[in-house]
């Protein structure tokens, strides 16, 4: 029977977590290390790499908090990381090697963040199969809405065309920028404390930062009216998905469609990836659902799938002994 085992992950190993992300079937670029570590301060990296023999077959990117590991609270999403050879025994065989390290290093619980299935290259499930078979307790989950580009629904909502229409008439333009000031400062900073007494997750120079890292992956649209910032939306970029991170306008952009204008041209400019995801609607760990938000978005054809948050004791590699017949 073949050998797995699992690492701690260190720089030296950079090239090769990297490598291995690029290649897999569930992953983005968010697991490249240039942007896990760009907040490295902020979370005590615990992030783990399984070999089968001396072959890399799986990743976990993690930070580890109180004696519990996750994956990952400084990401979107998280979760084990399989390449696109990977058969369901090295899901199974990485998962119980992952659960069993964590126990004897004194870690009793992992907590996972799965990656929304929308952003899967090929087919992934082996890990929610796993998760029921060790008896994990489903402790979170939102909802997001997407656009499946393959059936995209025509634009009904009387609100929406009239919002479009009404950027046309107010002679609004969209940009793609690579300069992120002018939003942040002028638009969504001010936005998002006017409203929520709240902070975007990145400050303008973190989201410089990555974006000089990630210059294909990280993209600005704005709408200016006579040369005035209205609106604008920061798209993070996927393999099959184009995610909309950030979305904000001031009250001019609010006055003119701003929003409506952009989302109408980003549906179109992004039609040929598979997905276009709005991002989530929920408030307070998910039990909460923004009424407003969720309605704007679906009256642009945008349907719900659900971003899951797992708990696993990892003592409960145990029941994975006896799985095959």
């Amino acid at each position: 029977m073949e050998n797995y085992t699992v690492k701690k992950y260190n720089s030296a190993q950079k090239e090769l977590w990297d490598r291995f992300i690029e290649e897999a079937k569930n992953a983005t670029f968010l697991f490249k290390r240039d942007f896990m570590d760009y907040h490295s301060h902020r979370f005590q990296d615990n992030s783990l790499l399984v070999f089968k023999e001396e072959k890399l077959v799986a990743v976990l990117p993690a930070n580890i908090e109180n004696n519990v590991l996750f994956s990952h609270q400084g990401l979107t999403y998280g979760g084990l990381v399989l390449g696109k050879r990977s058969s369901f025994l090295d899901a199974f065989e990485s998962f119980k090697s992952v659960l069993t390290f964590l126990e004897n290093e004194g870690v009793g619980t992992l907590n996972l963040k799965l990656i929304p299935k929308i952003y899967h290259v090929l087919p992934s499930d082996e890990i929610d199969y796993l998760l029921f078979l060790t008896n994990a307790t489903l402790s979170r989950r939102d909802i997001t809405s997407c656009i499946d580009s393959n059936n995209r629904l025509k634009i009904k909502s009387s609100n929406r065309l009239r919002g479009i229409k009404k950027g046309a008439k107010n002679n609004l333009i969209v940009k793609k920028e690579a300069n992120f000031e002018p939003f942040w400062n002028e638009v969504l900073e001010p936005n998002l404390m006017q409203i929520h007494n709240q902070k975007p997750v990145h400050s303008v120079a973190e989201i410089k930062l990555l974006q000089s890292r990630f210059p294909n992956n990280i993209l600005q649209f704005n709408v200016y009216k006579e040369n005035e910032i209205v609106a604008g939306a920061t798209i993070f970029e996927t393999e099959n998905v184009a995610h909309a991170q950030y979305i904000s306008a001031n009250e001019i952009g609010r006055q003119t469609g701003g929003l409506d204008f952009l989302f109408n041209y980003l549906l179109d400019h992004y039609s040929h990836k598979k997905y276009f995801d709005f991002g989530i609607v929920n408030e307070r760990g998910g039990q909460r659902v923004n009424k407003g938000l969720l309605h704007w978005k679906e009256t642009f054809g945008g349907r719900s799938i659900t971003h899951d948050f797992y708990e696993v004791k990892t003592e409960n590699h145990k029941l994975l002994n006896d799985i095959f017949l």
